[in-house]
Parts: C-alpha cells; structure tokens; sequence
C-alpha cells in the first residue's frame, strides 16, 4: 500500500506539470486547427444555399447551444432537402460553438466531452467524400459537393478544392491533441479511483465491481468506466503492477521537464495592441456594407408610395421638413433576455455612426506599434478600456446592421427585392473579427490573472522567488 501511495503522489505531481503543458502549449493549437476546420466547412455551406441545393435555416442564429451535440446521423431520404439542410445547419452551429466559444482546458475536456468532439470531427467522413459511404449524410453531402463542382466558375472550384483540402488536413492534429487529452484524463480518473481504493481493503479495491459501489457511494451519478479500472487494477495490485506504472509515468512525462524550463516574459500590452489591429481590419468590411446600406436605402425610398405616404411627403414639402428623421422600426432577438425586441433606428443618424467608426478603425489596421501612434504609449489599463469600449460599439453596430438587412428585405415590393443586396457575409466577418478580439481581451485579463496570483504566492512571472 505504500508503494501505492508513493506512486500516486508521483503520479499527480506529473499529471500537474502535464495539464499546465497542455493548457499553454497543446491545447491552444487544438483550438487553432478546429477554427480551421470550421472555417472549410462554413465555406462549403455558404455554396450549398448559393447553388440552392439546400435552404437556409430561419431559425439557425436563434440556436442556443450550452454543450457540444452530434446532429441526427439516423438514414433519411436522399431527396429530402429540409432533413439536410437541418443536419447541415446544425453541424454548422456546433462546430461554430467548438472552435469559437467552447472552454479548452484539460480538466474541462473530460472523456465524455472528448467522445463527443470526435463524434463531431467524425459526423461527415471528409477524408472520403464519397456517394457510397456508409454514412448518409456523408452520401448525400459527397452528392451535392459534385454538383456544385459541374460546370462551375474556377474561383467556385478553387474554394471547393481549398475547403475540402483543409477539412481533411485538419483531421490528424485534432485526432492527436484528442489523444493527448484523453491520456491525461485517462490518468486522472484512475488517480481518483485511488483516493476511492485508500479507504478499501486491498480484497475490494483489486475488484471493479467494489471499486464501482464505493464510488457511486462517494459521487452520486460519477462515470465509471470498467475499462479504466481494470487498468487500475492491474497496475496496483498485480506482479506485472511496477512495470505498468514505470510506462505511465514515462508516456506522462515532459520531454526536457528537469530541469525545469524559465517561463518566457508575457508582454500584455502587445496581447491588447494585436487584438486592437484585429478590429482595424474589420473598417473595410463596414465600408462595403456602408455602399450596400446606401443602395438600399435608396431602393426603398423610390419605391411606389402609398396615398398616405404621399400625403406625408407633400405636408413635408410644405413645411420645408425633407430634412425629417428617416426612421425603421426593425426587430432582432435579444441574446441574453432570449426574446424579440423592437426598436426605432434613425437611418440617417445610425449611418453617421458608421461613418465615424470607420474613420476610428481604419488607423487601426495598420500593424505596429508605430503605425498606431496614440494607442502604442497608453498605458494597459487604458487599452483595455478602448478595446472594450469598441467591442461594445462594434457588436451593437452588428445586431442593428442584421435587423435593417432583414428590415430591407422584408420592406421592398417583390419586383425590387432582386436589387436590395444582402449583407450577411460581411457580418459573418465582423463576427469572427470580434470573436478573435474577444480571444485576445480573455487571454490578457487570464495573463493578469495568472501574474496576480504568481505574486501572491511570492513567484515572479519568470518563475523566479521574490524576496519578501
């Protein structure tokens, strides 16, 4: 039992080192290659509703997703477009959730959670895209994947080729990261059955179905995998016991770990003045919807006019008011309240604001310290500020833009409705600019706050003691 006991203490000092390598290092490039994989992805969903070879989803933003589910993979007919397009909008929603808002640690990538990123890695069989798969909604994507590619336009080809290209590269280093996961979470479980054996005889603790009782005992409703026990059981209370627990130890343990390594400097500011450049990028992107929104508006104002607003318009002549507001009542769904919202928006007004919010971003996109003149001498807490000051413009801009884009469409005679042009790429890319943003305002504050708590502890941020 003390051999045990010493070994578990090894065991949980290696698992710490282990999931601190992971949080930093590993992890994080699994984030990076599943935004990726979604971006392929996305790519080719945006051409299926292009081509019309499958709908989109009224209700796909109004989605709420609190963990990761698999869509339906149950046989349909090949013919049925609204199964599809429902399958594929959801895997759009979830892959979305996975690489942009999901947590990647690795105590949070519990075994089951890993299960089900693979399952969704898995759902469509991309490294064989082919109309005879065994998984039917891999036939029927393979189907409509070959009739964008008939008689295409060879940029349509080239996105084609790139998405498919980077869904099937992505795969193997998901599949890794995965692995290394799943190997530390292995060891954690079965070091958590150890705390359970302590308390058993060594009669019980070497038999899973004891083991089992005692546990669901202590954790109500806790996973219990027969497997991991066993393995347990065999490393702790077998002859061949010493020499499993040497590989564990062995697969577990850092290459170049002792000595230890000196942490690498964090510079914070640089983490805040690269996120500030990712929202310079999106002045542009508000440009081109500025023209759309201007075309737009110009669409409905010529469109034919009932009496009553003929009336209005002569009674504005009269008393010289063409300057009068030109207000929309639109409507959004209010994330957090999860109900819709009306709003008046003054459209001459609210495109002012887009004026002056391209004219603060464009500065912006420049990088460099130097380019960004003002913003490169400020101090941390005051380019924290600015940054969430602008991320809270920036994502009220993005909820009023798609109630007017909806508002226009809905508002035009149907002869006209050709002629208003749609905006929801370029609030896709405002989106995903703002979701890195925020990647980088949460990767600061969790440097402030591992700096913090290093101090507390009387360790500098170098990894070297502080003297009191």
């Amino acid at each position: 039992m003390t051999d045990t006991n010493d070994y578990s203490k090894v065991l949980s000092e290696v698992l710490t080192a282990r999931a601190q390598w992971l949080d930093s290092s590993e992890l994080p490039k699994l984030k990076d290659e599943l935004r990726l994989f979604h971006t392929g992805f996305a790519a080719l969903y945006n051409l299926y509703i292009k081509k019309g070879l499958i709908h989109e989803d009224p209700y796909k933003q109004e989605s709420k997703i609190s963990e990761l589910e698999v869509p339906n993979a149950a046989a349909f007919a090949e013919s049925d477009n609204t199964e599809l397009a429902n399958r594929l909008s959801s895997y759009d929603n979830q892959l979305d959730f996975l690489a942009n808002f999901y947590q990647f640690t690795a105590d949070y990538l519990t075994l089951d959670r890993i299960k089900r990123i693979l399952a969704l890695m898995k759902y469509i069989e991309w490294t064989s895209l082919t109309p005879d798969s065994k998984s039917p909604t891999t036939r029927v994507v393979a189907v409509i994947t070959n009739q964008v590619k008939s008689g295409t336009d060879p940029l349509t080809m080239s996105i084609i080729s790139d998405s498919l290209s980077r869904l099937s590269r992505s795969l193997n280093p998901v599949m890794g990261y995965l692995k290394l996961a799943a190997d530390y979470q292995r060891e954690s479980y079965k070091l958590q059955l150890r705390e359970v054996a302590a308390g058993m005889s060594a009669a019980e603790a070497a038999n899973a179905a004891a083991l089992r009782k005692k546990l669901l005992q202590g954790k109500p409703g806790y996973p219990f995998y027969p497997d991991l026990a066993d393995e347990m059981i065999k490393e702790d209370y077998t002859d061949e016991g010493p020499a499993l627990r040497e590989a564990v130890l062995k697969k577990l343990q850092l290459a170049g770990s002792k000595p230890k390594a000196k942490k690498q400097e964090v510079s914070f500011k640089g983490i805040l003045l690269e996120a500030i450049h990712g929202l310079g990028s999106m002045s542009s992107t508000f440009s081109e919807i500025i023209t759309k929104m201007d075309e737009n508006q110009l669409v409905l104002q010529n469109r034919k006019r009932t009496f009553m607003e003929k009336v209005k318009r002569v009674v504005q002549q009269m008393f010289n008011k063409e300057t009068a507001p030109v207000i929309y009542e639109v409507e959004y769904i209010d994330t957090n309240k999860g109900a819709a919202i009306k709003e008046k928006v003054d459209f001459n007004a609210f495109r002012d604001e887009l004026d002056r919010k391209v004219r603060t971003l464009s500065p912006l996109a420049v990088r460099g310290e130097a380019a960004m003149g003002k913003l490169a001498t400020m101090q941390e807490e005051q380019l924290s500020g600015f940054l969430e000051r602008n991320l809270r413009d920036i994502q009220s801009l993005h909820k009023i833009l798609g109630a007017l884009d909806d508002f226009f469409k809905a508002e035009v005679d149907k002869t006209d409705r050709d002629k208003i042009k749609g905006i929801k790429p370029e609030l896709a890319v405002i989106k995903n600019a703002v979701i890195r943003a925020n990647s980088k305002r949460h990767e600061y504050n969790a440097q402030k706050e591992s700096e913090a708590q290093l101090k507390r502890l009387g360790v500098s941020a170098e990894g070297q003691e502080i003297n009191p």
